[in-house]
């Protein structure tokens, strides 16, 4: 009885064997391979990084700007803190342009 249950275990137990070995031989490889994969950029990337900086620089700029158009008509009536509100707008948008993405 017991050699029916040892002898497909000794069959079994090679094919365990070389697959942890090779398990073991290859994670160094797999390790060193992600670890770079982790720490470097594709071009890709960081095209799709830039795009997304220069969207939301866009709609920075949108919203800034309907701010000063609404501040400029408010001006144009005679609001003077509409006035003072239009000039710190428009440095802002300046300012937005200016700013390295």
């Amino acid at each position: 009885m017991r050699a029916l249950f040892i002898l497909p275990l000794a069959l079994l137990l090679p094919g365990c064997v070389a697959s942890v070995v090779k398990d073991v031989v290859t994670a160094p490889v797999k390790v060193v391979s992600k670890t770079a994969d982790v720490m470097t950029t594709s071009q890709s990337e960081a095209d799709e990084k830039r795009g997304r900086a220069l969207r939301k620089q866009e709609e920075r700029l949108g919203k800034l700007a309907r701010k000063r158009d609404e501040a400029r008509e408010d001006c144009a009536d005679g609001d003077q803190e509409a006035c003072a509100r239009y000039e710190a707008l428009e440095s802002e948008i300046a300012a937005e342009k200016e700013r390295d993405i």
